[in-house]
């Protein structure tokens, strides 16, 4: 063992005794993860979740995860852990997700849940803290929710993440600290980051624009005027629509039944619509008028945004048109190091054999498929070709029998 496999064995052995681990599910032991993990049975027709390393992996084993199986169907599992506060330390959440049937609609999402969840009776109405993930929808909806719970009202971010669409694994991962900070990880680089009060609205704004304040009554704010100086055209005013003159009158028109005949309106070719002036830069403009701002008399800070009490219950409730999705290497701790090296150790580990078992798989399918191609093609020519011999033969024999007559 070199030095530096000490180092980094040193390293990761301080960081897992520091760190704390609420949560940690990698489905390494075959069937018993169904003893941990609980279907609802709020509905009946809920989709069924089967343990599978999917089509292309990079580990039999450890890339075996929870895999949506039937398509159009709404699905509702979850597991629970020890209850814990995180309040006074960082929270951090973190999975894996693979697409690999190339999602077209559906969530891959998990959502966190405190201990007093009905796991039965899981459904899309029950309230958590923490919903976060990958949601995809079409062209539009390629995005990652980080949904945070405060005071009993669900808050959506105000940025918008994009998540990967690729089919392959990705790692997952949200932070919350206590000094009111975030992140928001993909594959263990920092995608989103910011402070909670400004990128969710739980709050109401610090400041406000001052209400007594009025704008000052010269104060134009208007960017474009009419050009002053431009004049209407004598030849611009034309009607919208002429009689047609080149129109005859049939010839059984009965003025007595229809009255008098007159040729139909049609659109003046002419016609340029209403005349206005164009418009130039106004000189006077000042741009917007900028309120004043005074202190917000219904702001008042809380500093414990970001904590949560009694999390106790980790959930997949979602729907999928087109089943498929994989989730594994579920991980909740309090320690942002561990978390990123757990990521290594999985993730990171199994991603590139993933991506060349794929690669190799779509070189053979390529490969089938030129076959099957050829093959076709192959038949067919026989075919023509016996098609032509036949053909020959009969002529042939029609030829002999003419003869001999």
């Amino acid at each position: 063992m070199g030095p530096l496999t000490r180092a980094l064995l040193f390293w990761a052995v301080l960081s897992a005794a520091r760190a704390v681990v609420y949560f940690r599910e990698q489905f390494m032991d075959g069937v018993k993860w169904q003893d941990r993990w609980m279907n609802s049975q709020y509905k009946s027709d809920y989709g069924k979740f089967r343990l599978t390393a999917g089509k292309f992996y990079g580990d039999t084993v450890r890339d075996k995860g929870l895999q949506t199986s039937e398509n159009s169907k709404f699905y509702a599992i979850s597991s629970r852990f020890k209850p814990f506060s995180n309040k006074g330390r960082s929270l951090v959440i973190q999975y894996t997700v693979k697409h690999e049937q190339k999602i077209d609609c559906g969530g891959g999402y998990i959502k966190i849940f405190s201990s007093n969840l009905d796991q039965k009776n899981m459904s899309g109405d029950s309230q958590y803290y923490i919903m976060f993930g990958p949601d995809i929808c079409g062209s539009e909806t390629k995005k990652v929710h980080v949904i945070l719970n405060y005071k009993s009202k669900p808050h959506p971010m105000k940025k918008r993440i994009r998540c990967k669409v690729d089919g392959f694994t990705h790692l997952y991962t949200l932070i919350l600290r206590p000094d009111q900070t975030y992140e928001v990880k993909i594959d263990n680089e920092i995608i989103e980051s910011g402070n909670l009060e400004d990128d969710w609205n739980f709050l109401p704004p610090r400041k406000i624009n001052d209400p007594t304040a009025k704008k000052p009554k010269d104060w134009d704010d208007i960017p474009q005027i009419d050009d002053p100086n431009d004049v209407k055209p004598e030849d611009w005013d034309e009607p919208e629509y002429i009689l047609d003159t080149s129109a005859e009158k049939p010839e059984d028109w009965d003025n007595a039944t229809n009255g008098e005949w007159q040729p139909p309106m049609i659109k003046n070719p002419l016609y340029r619509g209403e005349w206005k002036p164009r418009k130039i830069d106004n000189p006077n403009y000042k741009g917007i008028w900028p309120c004043p701002q005074i202190e917000n008399p219904n702001y008042s800070p809380d500093f414990n945004i970001y904590s949560y009490e009694n999390i106790s219950i980790i959930g997949l409730d979602l729907w999928q048109v087109r089943a498929g999705t994989i989730f594994d290497n579920f991980l909740i701790t309090d320690d942002e190091q561990y978390a990123e090296d757990f990521g290594d150790d999985t993730w990171g580990e199994t991603k590139d054999p993933e991506e060349n078992m794929n690669i190799k798989q779509t070189e053979e399918e390529k490969k089938r498929e030129r076959a099957k191609e050829e093959k076709h093609f192959r038949e067919r020519f026989n075919r023509k070709v016996e098609k032509q011999k036949e053909s020959g033969k009969a002529k042939l024999n029609r030829i002999t029998v003419k003869e001999e007559l």
